[in-house]
């Protein structure tokens, strides 16, 4: 098991050092967690679904319908968390917001229940194998969000034709795949797919660092970085998906992938006792 750090276009400032681990920092606090211990539907209080753009289409190319409160997308089972895709018509008559789509699958976020600016993230997660796939554990700020100006975090996202890699990126005004300047990093297991691993982000005021099972492969500095690289100061909340198609259908859909399960066995939040 390896990493490898790319920059996914020109690069015009070094890449910060990586350092050997990263680990919970001993000065953190827990301070938000949902170990999914209760089955059926996820908690009320700390997820909602994101449902908006079911009607005019998800962005990216993305081809599903993300269902909200329906078990067979988004339940809780056995202690994990489900995020399970199929391929399935999805007609009016039962879906009001259809848009037309032929796979159904959820997409969580705290958005409306927790915020964090700054903090420890840590989830641990078995990601499904398929063409086709994309999920992804990933930030967006609270508020009325201009993207993307406003910043996103990737913490992992995977793409099921490219199955032994994970993807780590930040996305900014002036750091995006739009402009050709986006920064983020991979790293190559060859259970990317298929295996549960703990995917981490530390988040600072100084720096975003990105690990697997406590390996880092991904780390973006603030430095001197004025709102247009570094827009990653106001409170972020937390989103899980398993999207169909967009990148990770950029080389088709494999009809074999479904159902896709994408596994949670945790979620865990700390932060400083100051908190931040």
């Amino acid at each position: 098991m390896g990493a490898a750090l790319l920059c996914i276009s020109a690069c015009v400032t070094p890449v910060p050092a990586l350092p050997d681990s990263l680990t919970l920092p001993g000065d953190y606090s827990l301070v938000w967690a949902d170990e999914f211990e209760q089955d059926g539907l996820p908690e009320d209080q700390n997820w909602a679904y994101d449902t908006q753009r079911n009607t005019a289409g998800w962005w990216n190319d993305e081809l599903q319908y993300y269902g909200a409160a329906r078990e067979k997308n988004a339940r809780v089972e056995d202690g994990r968390l489900i995020i399970e895709a199929h391929n399935e018509p999805v007609p009016i008559e039962r879906f009001p917001d259809t848009g037309g789509q032929s796979y159904t699958s959820a997409r969580l976020f705290t958005k409306g229940k927790a915020t964090w600016q700054y903090g420890y993230f840590e989830v641990r997660a078995k990601l499904p194998c398929g063409r086709g796939l994309w999920p992804a554990i990933w930030t967006l700020p609270e508020g009325d969000l201009n993207w993307p100006d406003d910043g996103e975090i990737d913490i992992m996202e995977y793409v099921g034709w490219d199955k032994d890699r994970f993807h780590a990126t930040v996305h900014t005004r002036d750091n995006n795949h739009t402009l050709g300047t986006q920064f983020g990093a991979s790293y190559t297991s060859p259970t990317a797919c298929g295996g549960y691993h703990t995917h981490s982000l530390l988040w600072t005021e100084d720096e975003i660092l990105v690990a697997v099972d406590g390996e880092p492969y991904f780390h973006y500095a603030k430095g001197n970085k004025g709102y247009g690289e570094w827009p990653f100061d106001r409170p972020h909340y937390l989103l899980l998906n398993l999207a169909i198609g967009g990148w990770g259908g950029q080389d088709g859909i494999d009809p074999d992938a479904f159902p896709a399960r994408m596994e949670i066995d945790y979620v865990r939040i700390y932060q400083k006792l100051d908190g931040s």
